[in-house]
């Protein structure tokens, strides 16, 4: 997400919501290709029809991440605190459990989400990193 971080937080939101919405669209054309191809469904249309949905729903979930963190940002007038990560993933898991009509997918969703985006805040702001060699 090159660009993400780049600048305060809680500003651009336009720019932010539009950066999460190509990588959650990015993420649902890989998911839904790897799902026509475990699934094989029985027509082109089936298939174009499951990529269409696939996609939208995860460009949905990318927008709604990144227009309530940034919006969470600047509510709370508390730029850098992870919880507006937090809410963003607990909103974004929120949508997730509408879309599939189920309470618990939202709440388990709503944790998940919310607690992964909090660490990768955290992580950012002090230098975590996953790959590469170790800092000496």
């Amino acid at each position: 997400m090159a660009g993400y971080w780049d600048g305060p937080e809680g500003q651009e939101c336009p720019r932010r919501t539009w950066l999460t919405t190509r990588v959650g669209a990015a993420a649902g054309l890989v998911g839904t290709a790897y799902r026509i191809i475990l699934l094989q469904p029985n027509s082109a249309l089936a298939a174009l029809q499951m990529a269409a949905a696939d996609s939208v729903t995860m460009a949905t979930l990318g927008a709604v991440f990144g227009l309530t963190t940034c919006l969470s940002a600047q509510i709370r007038e508390e730029p850098e605190d992870p919880l507006n990560y937090f809410i963003g993933g607990c909103a974004t898991g929120a949508v997730l459990g509408a879309r599939v009509h189920s309470y618990m997918t939202g709440t388990t969703a709503c944790l998940g989400f919310g607690i992964t985006a909090a660490l990768m805040k955290i992580g950012n702001k002090e230098g975590w990193r996953l790959t590469g060699p170790p800092k000496l």
